[in-house]
């Protein structure tokens, strides 16, 4: 028996077989009644079997055709299925990826080449960028604001997350011009650990402890000076002189301007920047090309 069916075939004799009657099988499927006979009769001889039993009242399914039914309708559904699928990828791959961040990952131009790698793969996909205030860690992934964000770790509920290290770099401090460390060329954390220090809202969770450093504090508790949610707040309150604050190697640019320094610190460990995703859409065609594509780039 040849097994050359196409899902013509089934769905032409699925309709005969639930009308039992060719004529309303054929107007069902908007094809004459006289095609639907001839497809049905090569269905048959394809098969070499004899699917329906013709009367002049209609029709009804022989052994052959009762046996074939429930089989054909699991191919026809699963077929459905499969178009359903393919339909929903082509239309991600003309959709929006959104990708959030709460500082932007200016490192060496590494949005500009991410978002080239992903526009020569994906061409008729649109990126937009979403800055998301520090209260939210994630970076807009928790509420769904966003597809995919650069976050920096630790994050919160971390088995929601896969992600990705595009940066590691040390922590510098950030600090006035005008206070008495400034003038060290390199401080050790010690010299730190009783200076009123800006801190991240406590929304942000595990990462506000990390710029903190509390795991360098031997369970001495910081001194909060001001809390900030953003790289003009933080400046503003380091020009005030309302505290001192851990910033990336990376940022380090953002906050350094006229009245700031940074210095390097010694006893305390390295940033980590990353691209991260929600676990349940690492899937997702566009997300997962836009995570191959900060990787490709990160490596290259």
């Amino acid at each position: 028996m040849t097994m050359d069916v196409r899902a013509r075939d089934l769905r032409y004799f699925v309709a005969v077989a639930e009308e039992l009657h060719f004529t309303r099988a054929a107007e069902r499927l908007y094809v004459s009644q006289p095609a639907l006979s001839k497809q049905i009769r090569a269905l048959e001889l394809r098969l070499g079997a004899q699917l329906f039993r013709r009367g002049r009242s209609g029709a009804a399914l022989t052994a052959a055709g009762e046996a074939l039914l429930p089989h054909a309708r699991k191919v026809l559904a699963a077929w459905q299925e499969g178009a359903a699928a393919l339909e929903a990828a082509k239309a991600e791959q003309r959709s929006t990826l959104v990708v959030g961040m709460s500082t932007s990952p200016a490192r060496g131009g590494l949005l500009p080449a991410v978002r080239s790698r992903f526009g020569a793969a994906h061409p008729h996909a649109t990126t937009r960028l979403r800055q998301v205030s520090w209260e939210d860690p994630t970076a807009g992934l928790a509420d769904g604001g966003v597809d995919i964000a650069f976050v920096w770790l630790p994050l919160p509920d971390r088995e929601r997350y896969g992600w990705t290290v595009v940066a590691e770099e040390p922590r510098l401090v950030a600090l006035p011009d005008t206070h008495p460390l400034a003038a060290r060329a390199e401080l050790d954390f010690a010299d730190l650990v009783d200076e009123p220090f800006l801190a991240l809202p406590p929304s942000a969770g595990p990462l506000r402890d990390f710029w903190l450093a509390l795991d360098a504090r031997a369970d001495r508790p910081p001194r909060v000076g001001a809390e900030v949610a953003g790289v003009e707040e933080t400046y503003e309150a380091l020009i005030a002189g309302l505290g001192v604050c851990l910033v990336a190697a990376g940022n380090a640019p953002l906050i350094a301007l006229d009245g700031v320094t940074t210095r390097p610190v010694r006893g305390i460990g390295t940033s980590r920047y990353a691209l991260a995703w929600r676990r349940e859409d690492e899937h997702r065609p566009l997300v997962r090309a836009y995570a191959e594509a900060c990787r490709d780039t990160v490596a290259g």
